[in-house]
């Protein structure tokens, strides 16, 4: 049996988890091309009110949409995401993506998914995104459908 044919409503996708570094930050804003000095120049963030550099919003939902399709599998895609950034995340924070199934279209072989990223701070998680839904379409979806 499929991951997809096994899954339930309220199934939890497993955490996946990352300490953030400088040097993920940097190939992000390279490849990426947003060169923004509050993520590279860390008295440039200290200027506008951060301890130094964050991370790129778009770094960290990165992070969740390579967790969610580890969970997926190979043949499943991302047809949609929606995230709400809520927190910066600085160097050296851990960051966790999770999720679980809101809803499932047995028929188009869809499945809705809550998702999220925390931050650890102080002993209890941050939402960096929160309010995140995803839409994933798992492999053997009928064409146009």
């Amino acid at each position: 049996m499929s991951l997809f044919e096994a899954m339930r409503e309220g199934d939890e996708l497993p955490p996946s988890s990352r300490i953030v570094t400088r040097e993920d930050v940097a190939a992000y804003a390279d490849v990426g091309g947003d060169r923004n000095p509050l993520h590279l120049n860390d008295a440039f963030a200290r200027s506008v009110g951060f301890d130094g550099i964050i991370a790129h919003g778009m770094f960290t939902m990165g992070h969740l949409a390579q967790a969610i399709m580890d969970w997926a599998g190979e043949g499943a895609r991302v047809e949609r995401i929606s995230v709400q950034f809520r927190a910066p995340v600085s160097m050296g924070e851990t960051i966790s993506a999770g999720g679980s199934v809101a809803g499932l279209d047995r028929d188009r072989r869809r499945a809705t998914l809550d998702v999220w990223v925390t931050v650890g701070r102080a002993g209890s998680p941050e939402f960096a995104i929160r309010r995140g839904r995803a839409e994933i379409v798992f492999a053997g979806n009928r064409a146009g459908a």
